[in-house]
């Protein structure tokens, strides 16, 4: 593989692990923007309306360690994938739920897709990018972090 080959392919995995860690991150916050509209649309009452959001963050908690162990035991580009498609298939069940338990038992999977994915996404990139000349070392934030 070519110089400029590795470097496009690299770039191109660094894009791909910001975006996936991205959703993650945004994932547990963007959905409070929408709960008005997820109360009147789907009949949420007010003391079930939380759940949209801790449905998620629960799980995504809980199941975090899990995540980074599937990594080391299934292998960091499998888990990866499979966080991600299980991360994807529930963001696509939660936008097509027509009920209030159905929404939030999509959230909930997407939080295990996010705990699944987030450590897979961390240690694709360690792997990608090994410290020394030429890996994170060159990066300000690798520099400093590590």
């Amino acid at each position: 593989m070519g110089s400029d080959e590795a470097k496009t392919r690299g770039r191109a995995l660094l894009a791909l692990s910001c975006a996936a860690q991205f959703m993650v991150v945004l994932d547990v916050s963007v959905v409070n923007v929408a709960l008005p509209s997820i109360q009147s649309a789907l009949g949420f009452n007010a003391a079930d309306l939380p759940w949209v959001v801790n449905a998620y963050a629960v799980v995504f908690a809980g199941f975090l360690l899990l995540g980074g162990r599937l990594a080391d035991v299934w292998g960091r580009r499998r888990t990866f994938l499979g966080g991600l498609a299980l991360f994807t298939a529930a963001s696509l069940a939660g936008g097509v739920a027509g009920t209030a338990g159905l929404l939030t038992a999509a959230r909930a999977v997407q939080g295990l897709g996010a705990a699944v994915l987030a450590p897979a996404t961390l240690t694709v990139l360690m792997a990608a990018f090994p410290e020394g000349p030429g890996g994170r070392g060159r990066w300000p934030c690798g520099r400093r972090s590590g």
